[in-house]
């Protein structure tokens, strides 16, 4: 699943001419059939033959990122987001993983990491519904607030 993934994220085209209303399903299907080779395990292929046959293609990209993400919640396997704005080493990564699974109930975790220069430094870390933000950007956010509300300054005027 996640190679036929990888081609619908990778390939615009693809995705396009599956939900195209000008293409007949029949070539849907045929295209979606060819794309099942030798390293695609029997079960999804027979998965992606049942799709063909019940005319699902348009669905097909949501159908594969969904069966990965509700494989992922059955195994108990977490997705954490980790934005920084420069490269961070393999090391310090597994840091991160090893406080999150002392710290959580987590103990299957995909690391995905983010560079992004605009948060200037420090770290925003997102898992399940939550946010910690740790980033330089949110604390000059923060404190630009605080001085735009300072009552001493407004009470001088």
């Amino acid at each position: 699943m996640k190679l036929l993934d990888q081609v619908c994220r990778k390939s615009e085209a693809f995705v396009i001419a599956l939900k195209s209303p000008i293409i007949p399903d029949e070539k849907k299907g045929a295209v979606l059939l060819a794309l099942l080779t030798d390293d695609v395990n029997p079960l999804t292929a027979d998965f992606c033959r049942l799709i063909a046959k019940k005319h699902r293609e348009y669905y097909f990209k949501e159908i594969v990122s969904e069966f990965i993400e509700q494989y992922k919640r059955h195994q108990g396997i977490f997705k954490v987001r980790l934005t920084t704005a420069v490269p961070i080493s393999d090391k310090l990564k597994q840091m991160f993983v090893n406080k999150i699974k002392s710290s959580t109930s987590m103990k299957q975790i995909e690391l995905e990491t983010i560079v992004k220069n605009e948060i200037i430094g420090g770290f925003i870390l997102e898992y399940a519904d939550q946010m910690a933000d740790a980033s330089v950007a949110y604390e000059l956010n923060n404190a630009l607030k605080l001085f735009r509300q300072n009552d001493f300054i407004f009470r001088l005027r």
